[in-house]
Parts: structure tokens; sequence; C-alpha cells
């Protein structure tokens, strides 16, 4: 699977998610923050899934219908604290 994971998202989360085969991404390793909607842009446009903590990217798909490959929300994290987390993608 193509992943994007946003900027809020722990970025070791890359390495786990490359480790179980998958190809992704990290907006973490851009030299400046594009922008909600330039970020799931950048995932419609590489056929990526969007992995994110931040509620917004849901409000640009739905309400301003913007195209997207998919979007995973991660309820429960704070951007401030994070770990590994066991994600597994069939």
């Amino acid at each position: 699977m193509k992943i994007l994971l946003d900027s809020c998202v722990w970025g070791g989360a890359k390495k786990a998610l490359e480790a179980a085969g998958h190809d992704t991404e990290w907006t973490g390793d851009l030299t400046q923050d594009p922008g909600d909607a330039a970020i799931l842009n950048i995932a419609y446009q590489q056929q990526r899934v969007l992995v994110t903590l931040d509620k917004d990217f849901g409000e640009l798909a739905i309400v301003h219908e913007k195209p997207h490959c998919g979007i995973i929300r991660l309820v429960g994290h704070s951007a401030r604290r994070q770990g590994p987390v066991c994600v597994k993608i069939l």
C-alpha cells in the first residue's frame, strides 16, 4: 500500500510501515509545511492513503469535495506524545 504520513504523525512510523512492505512517505521530511490542501493533493496525485491526526482533512474531503485516495485519522493520540503504534494494513 502507498501511504503518506502527515507531519503530525510520529516519524518513526514510516520505518515501521516500510519494514512491513508499504511504500511510505512522511511530510515531516519536506523542507516546509505546504498546508493541508496541498498535502491532500500530494497524496491524491501519488495515489497514497493519507494518515493523520488532523480532523481538517475530513472537512476538505467531505465539505469541499477534494479528491483523495483515502484518509485514516488516528484518534486518541497526542502529536506531542507519540511512539510506536501497532498497525496492520492488509
